[in-house]
């Protein structure tokens, strides 16, 4: 295995930052990663695992050893009448993943098409797109303990699931390595298409909704992502920069008199979710640019590197939207990307 130095993270992250990193390797295995995680020399380093990149900002250089997930592997571990059980290592691509599923004829995970980012990365925050959230179909993971080598594994009470939250992203982090996901596939369809544009994408697409098929949903989740949401390898982001706040009830209500138009959705007891795109769109920031980043011009929620800019700058824009909303509307929105 071998260590390098100063290298530059640009292709491996999606917002296409020019940083570097001071120490740097990539692992194929199990094996490898315990031996780069347990270097004798760079025991006294900070150490970053990352995957597809996808879901990070970095403020600036990193000061320490970054490993590289490419472990990768798909393997069919078990079935019964109705599902068929599957085993991803976390270092393959998530939309691969989903297209693999797809042409192995089993369904669950179609409306998370085109999600950037790896295998690995999914449980960590319970992805989710179009009604859909990865712990519906979540069976179990494999998970390194990152200061004994023990592999543990994990059920889905166990992981923590929330909205675009698990274990991993609180009381577990820094702690575990997630080697493998098992997912719970169908196979006989229970297709979702009564979020979002789903329904209507699929009647200008033409599909019989009498011979509706998982691929013909995904391909209309597709066309959808790529209406809205601009392709990191042409204009740097992370996808969706905030979560959804989630307020009472009672604040959404008081807040509705005064904003009639602000839209929520059931999200427990007495909860309501509201769409953080509105509020940045209503703040007045959707499609602004300030300086070489900005808020896309099609989805207020996407931040977006024009080329050349600083982690520093699109984090500085983060926390302006941030204080605007908060100013507007009286609601905290955090980020869904990791700041580094």
């Amino acid at each position: 295995m071998k260590i390098e130095q100063d290298v530059s993270l640009k292709p491996y992250n999606t917002f296409g930052l020019d940083i570097k990193s001071h120490f740097f390797t990539t692992v194929q295995s199990k094996e490898e990663f315990i031996e780069a995680w347990n270097f004798p020399e760079y025991k006294d380093f900070p150490k970053l695992i990352l995957g597809g990149g996808s879901n990070v900002l970095f403020k600036s250089d990193y000061r320490g050893l970054v490993i590289v997930n490419q472990i990768k592997g798909i393997e069919i571990i078990n079935s019964d009448e109705n599902h068929v059980f599957v085993k991803f290592y976390s270092g393959e691509n998530w939309h691969e993943s989903v297209e693999w599923t797809l042409n192995n004829n089993l369904s669950g995970i179609e409306n998370l098409s085109l999600i950037p980012g790896t295998i690995g990365a999914a449980p960590m925050q319970n992805i989710g797109a179009y009604g859909v959230e990865l712990k519906e179909v979540f069976d179990s993971l494999e998970a390194i303990e990152l200061y004994t080598g023990n592999i543990l594994n994990f059920n889905a009470l166990e992981c923590g699931f929330g909205y675009r939250e698990s274990i991993f992203k609180h009381s577990h982090k820094g702690k575990y390595f997630i080697y493998s996901v098992t997912l719970k596939l169908n196979k006989k369809p229970n297709l979702r298409t009564d979020y979002g544009d789903i329904s209507q994408t699929l009647a200008e697409m033409k599909v019989d909704s009498r011979k509706l098929t998982p691929k013909a949903v995904s391909q209309a989740v597709i066309k959808i992502r790529q209406s809205k949401l601009p392709d990191p390898k042409v204009l740097g982001n992370s996808g969706s920069f905030f979560k959804n706040p989630i307020i009472s009830e009672t604040q959404f209500n008081k807040l509705q008199v005064v904003h009639p138009t602000i839209k929520g959705f059931e999200a427990g007891k007495n909860l309501v979710k509201v769409p953080a795109a509105w509020l940045i769109e209503q703040s007045g920031w959707k499609g602004k640019r300030v300086g070489n980043c900005g808020s896309h011009e099609k989805q207020a929620l996407v931040l977006v590197n024009y080329g050349n800019a600083k982690g520093s700058e699109i984090y500085s824009l983060a926390l302006q939207i941030k204080k605007s909303v908060k100013e507007n509307f009286g609601i905290d929105i955090e980020p869904e990307v990791n700041i580094i």
